[in-house]
C-alpha cells in the first residue's frame, strides 16, 4: 500500500506586473493586457475596445515608456526586482520541503498561471495566494482571484486554497509602515505634514460596493495613530487619476498645489497602498509630484520608500502566511 504524500504548501506573492523593458513596444504590449482587463476598466467592452485601440494604445505607450525609462534599473523593473527580492528573502528564511514560496505577476511575466502550474508539478496540497495589495479592490485583488479560479477549472485535483484578500489593518502592516516613517524622521527630522497617497479609483466603484476607499481611510488613520499624529499633522490623498470621470478625492496634485498657500511648505510623502516601489511611487510621486509641489511654493518634499524587501516586510509576509495556513 502506497504512503500518503507529505503535505506541502505553496505560497505565491502576486503583484501587478511590469513591461518586459521600458521600450515603447514592450510598454504597449503590457498596457494592452493590463487595460484590456474588464476588472480594470468598467466600460462596455465594444466601447472600451474602440477607445483603447484608437485613442489609448497609439499614443500613451510612448509617454509611459519615457516614465519607465526614468526609474528603470540595471536589474530591471523596480516593481519586479523588489517583489522578487522580497520573495527570495522570505524563501531563504522560511522556505523548505513543506513550504514552497514564489512570486508571480498578474500581467506580464512571471505569469500567474505559469507559477500556479509550477506549484502543481511540485505536488502541493495547499496554495496560499497573497496579493501584494494591502487594501482590497475589485480592480486589483479580484482580478488576481479571477485568474486563480479560471486556472483551477481545468485541474482534476484541486489543492486547498487560501486567498488573502487584504491586510489593510493588520497590526504588523501598520507597525511596519509606521516604523519606516519613524526611522526617516530619526535620520532627517519631521516635516510639517505627513501626506499618505493611495492609488486612485473611479468614485463610482465605491457606490458599487468596492471597499477600497474605506480601507484606505482605515489604514491611514491607524498609521497616524501609531505615529501619535494629530489630525492636523497628516493628510490622505489619492493619486494617478485617469480619464474625465470623477475619481476618489482629494486629488493628490490639487492638494500639493494648495498646501504652500496654507503655509505648509515642508512635507513627507508615503504610499501605504503599495507594498514595493514602482512607476507610480518612483516617477509620479517621487519625481513629478515633487516638482509640482516645489513649483507651487513648497520648500521641502521628501519621499519615504515603500517597505520593499525590508526585514519588517518579510516578517509581515510570514505572519500573513501563518494566519492563512
Amino acid at each position: 500500500m502506497s504512503e500518503t504524500p507529505a503535505d506541502k504548501t505553496g505560497v505565491l506573492l502576486v503583484n501587478l506586473g511590469s513591461p518586459a523593458s521600458p521600450k515603447t513596444g514592450d510598454v504597449r504590449r503590457f498596457l494592452r493586457e493590463f487595460l484590456g482587463d474588464p476588472r480594470v476598466v468598467n466600460l462596455p467592452r465594444p466601447l472600451w475596445w474602440l477607445i483603447l485601440n484608437l485613442f489609448v494604445l497609439p499614443f500613451r505607450p510612448r509617454k509611459s515608456a519615457h516614465a519607465y525609462q526614468s526609474i528603470w534599473t540595471e536589474q530591471g523593473s523596480p516593481l519586479i526586482v523588489f517583489s522578487q527580492q522580497l520573495t527570495e528573502k522570505l524563501k531563504a528564511r522560511y522556505g523548505g520541503p513543506s513550504l514552497a514560496i514564489d512570486c508571480a505577476m498578474r500581467y506580464g511575466k512571471p505569469a500567474l498561471r505559469d507559477k500556479l502550474r509550477d506549484l502543481k508539478k511540485q505536488g502541493v496540497t495547499e496554495i496560499v495566494v497573497l496579493p501584494l495589495y494591502p487594501q482590497y479592490s475589485s480592480t486589483t485583488t479580484a482580478s488576481i482571484f479571477d485568474i486563480v479560479a479560471d486556472e483551477f477549472v481545468d485541474w482534476r485535483h484541486m489543492p486547498g486554497l487560501r486567498f488573502i484578500s487584504d491586510f489593510h489593518q493588520h497590526p504588523a502592516y501598520i507597525a511596519a509602515v509606521a516604523a519606516s516613517v519613524q526611522q526617516h524622521w530619526q535620520e532627517n527630522g519631521q516635516a510639517q505634514l505627513l501626506v499618505m497617497s493611495f492609488h486612485g479609483l473611479p468614485a463610482k466603484l465605491t457606490e458599487w460596493g468596492d471597499p477600497y476607499y474605506y480601507q484606505c481611510q482605515t489604514s491611514a488613520r491607524l498609521i497616524a495613530e501609531k505615529l501619535g499624529l494629530t489630525e492636523t499633522q497628516w493628510k490622505l490623498v489619492f493619486q494617478s487619476r485617469f480619464g474625465r470621470a470623477e475619481w476618489l478625492k482629494p486629488y493628490c496634485v490639487e492638494v500639493l498645489e494648495e498646501l504652500p498657500k496654507q503655509g505648509i511648505r515642508q512635507i513627507d510623502m508615503i504610499c501605504p497602498g503599495f507594498s514595493v516601489d514602482c512607476l507610480e511611487t518612483l516617477e509620479e510621486i517621487a519625481i513629478a509630484n515633487r516638482e509640482l509641489f516645489l513649483e507651487a511654493g513648497g520648500e521641502s518634499y521628501r519621499y519615504i520608500p515603500c517597505l520593499n524587501d525590508s526585514d519588517a516586510h518579510v516578517e509581515l509576509m510570514l505572519e500573513l502566511i501563518r494566519t492563512a495556513r
